[in-house]
């Protein structure tokens, strides 16, 4: 789909900088590769430590680059006082995880006032070439007027 609504000309350093402040995709080695109206690409390298018991990427770190991606998506249509939250996934695995690079690519299906409805592919990449291993459908939540820094602890 294209030809959506921007309702924030600088979305794209928006998301850059939200997705800097996400500690777990840090911690993932994530990298957040493109960004444009309704879509977000995000990358994992290879990383042992990111492995189940038969060596694959493990499923939680596929499911969290799907919605990180899918939350982003969403994300760059909003407005520049509006973040994001996820309301729900459904994600299907369809192929082993195994390769050097993890690639989910998220996009907008559905933009709406509330909610915001988006699918995440993600794929594996082995010897140059990309495999779809998940696929992710998710529901985002807008939330008007919420800065995305944590609230304050105490």
């Amino acid at each position: 789909m294209t030809g959506f609504e921007i309702r924030n000309e600088d979305y794209a350093d928006r998301v850059r900088g939200s997705f800097a402040s996400q500690g777990f995709m840090a911690a993932l080695g994530a990298r957040l590769t493109r960004v444009a109206p309704g879509s977000v690409e995000i990358q994992v390298p290879f990383n042992k430590e990111l492995t189940q018991q038969h060596g694959f990427f493990h499923g939680g770190v596929i499911g969290a680059i799907a919605d990180t991606a899918g939350g982003y998506a969403s994300y760059t249509l909003m407005g520049g006082s509006d973040s994001v939250l996820t309301i729900e996934y459904k994600l299907n695995f369809m192929a082993p995880a195994d390769g050097a690079t993890l690639i989910s690519r998220g996009r907008v299906l559905r933009p709406g006032r509330r909610v915001t409805v988006c699918q995440s592919d993600v794929f594996v990449v082995r010897d140059g070439a990309e495999k779809l291993c998940a696929t992710m459908l998710g529901t985002f939540m807008i939330l008007p007027n919420m800065a995305d820094e944590p609230a304050a602890q105490g």
